[in-house]
C-alpha cells in the first residue's frame, strides 16, 4: 500500500521541553486520517513539521516519498490549513482566492475563475458576497480556508481542526465533502478533538498524549466490541431469567427497561432466538462497542477532565 506520509521518530524540543516524541506516522493513499488529542498533545506541532513550517529536532518525514523540508517542492501537491486561515481582511473571500492562487506555482489564470467558483460551491459558499472577510463569521472563514485549499485539487490535504466554528449543519457538509474527496482520490489527513465527528468518517486514526503517538490503526479495529450487549424489552425480569440460564450468570445492569450484559461467551443470535421462544417481546438487541472516546481513555488513562 502507498504510503502518502511517513514519519520515523519525528521529534520536536524546544530547550528542554519535549513537545513530539519519537512520533512513526503512517498514511496511507485514499485514507481519510483522523489525528486525535486534546489540546497540547503535540498534533498541531506535528502538522507543521509535515508541512515544513517548523524544523524538526530529530527524526524523519517523507511525503510522497520526498523528504521534508529538503524537498519542499513536493508540498505542492498538499493542501492545508493549519489553525486559524489567514486572509486580507479587507478583501472580498474570492478576491483572496484570486491572490492566492496566483501567488502559488502551478495556478492557471485561465481556469482561475471557474476554479475558484467551484471550490466555493463545494465548500457552501457558492453564494458569497462582495462583503469583506472581516464582516465573516468564524465558520464562513473556515470554509474559505477549506476552498483555498481545494483550489488546485491537491492529492493530499492536511487539516488542523477543520470543523472549528462552524454549526452542526457546516459539519456534517464538510463530513461529506472529505468522504467525497477520498472516494475521488485524495488522501485526507485532519486533526480534531472532536472524537465522535472522526468516528463516523474516518478509516483509520492515531491518538496523541504528551506528545507521544499512543495507538495507530483502523478505527473499525478501535471499535472493536467489549463483550458485552444491549438489550431493550418491556418484559426486563423475563428476559433476566433467560439471559441467567444461557449464559450463566445474572451481571445484568438494568436501566428500566434496557438491559446490558456480558455476552459470556454466548452467540448473539442464540440469546435472541432463546429469547424469542421464550416469548419475551425484544425492542432492541444491540452488540455494545466502545467508543473512540472509550479507546482513547483506556489507552491513555487520562481521566474524565482530561478528555479530548
Amino acid at each position: 500500500m502507498t504510503e502518502v506520509i511517513r514519519t520515523v521518530g519525528l521529534t520536536k524540543r524546544y530547550g528542554g521541553l519535549t513537545v513530539v516524541d519519537a512520533v512513526d506516522l503512517e498514511v496511507h493513499e485514499g485514507d481519510l486520517y483522523g489525528f486525535l488529542g486534546p489540546n497540547g498533545s503535540g498534533k498541531s506541532t506535528t502538522i507543521r513539521m509535515l508541512l515544513g513550517l517548523v524544523f524538526a529536532s530529530s527524526g524523519t518525514i517523507e511525503v510522497f516519498g520526498q523528504r521534508v523540508p529538503a524537498r519542499l517542492g513536493v508540498l505542492r501537491e498538499v493542501g492545508a490549513i493549519v489553525e486559524s486561515p489567514g486572509f486580507y481582511p479587507s478583501l472580498s473571500g474570492r478576491r483572496n482566492l484570486t491572490i492566492f492562487d496566483a501567488a502559488g506555482p502551478g495556478g492557471s489564470r485561465s481556469t482561475r475563475k471557474r476554479r475558484i467558483g467551484d471550490v466555493l460551491e463545494r465548500v457552501g459558499l457558492g453564494g458569497i458576497d462582495r462583503r469583506p472577510v472581516k464582516a465573516y463569521s468564524m465558520g464562513m472563514r473556515q470554509r474559505l480556508g477549506l476552498a483555498a485549499a481545494l483550489l488546485r485539487r491537491p492529492k493530499l490535504l492536511v487539516l488542523d481542526e477543520p470543523a472549528n466554528g462552524l454549526d452542526p449543519q457546516g459539519i456534517r457538509e464538510i463530513r461529506s465533502l472529505f468522504t467525497e474527496l477520498v472516494e475521488q482520490g485524495t488522501t485526507v489527513f485532519l486533526s480534531s478533538h472532536l472524537l465522535a465527528e472522526v468516528e463516523m468518517i474516518c478509516t483509520r486514526a492515531g491518538m496523541m498524549a504528551n506528545g507521544r503517538l499512543v495507538v495507530q490503526d483502523r478505527v473499525d479495529h478501535l471499535l472493536a466490541p467489549t463483550g458485552r450487549a444491549v438489550l431493550d424489552t418491556p418484559d426486563p425480569d423475563a428476559a433476566v431469567a433467560v439471559l441467567a440460564r444461557v449464559t450463566g450468570h445474572d451481571l445484568v445492569q438494568r436501566a428500566g427497561h434496557r438491559l446490558t450484559f456480558p455476552l459470556n461467551g454466548v452467540a448473539p443470535e442464540r440469546l435472541n432466538h432463546e429469547l424469542i421462544v421464550a416469548g419475551v417481546p425484544v425492542r432492541e438487541f444491540l452488540i455494545e462497542r466502545r467508543t473512540l472516546e472509550d479507546a482513547y481513555l483506556q489507552l491513555t488513562g487520562e481521566s474524565g477532565d482530561a478528555r479530548p
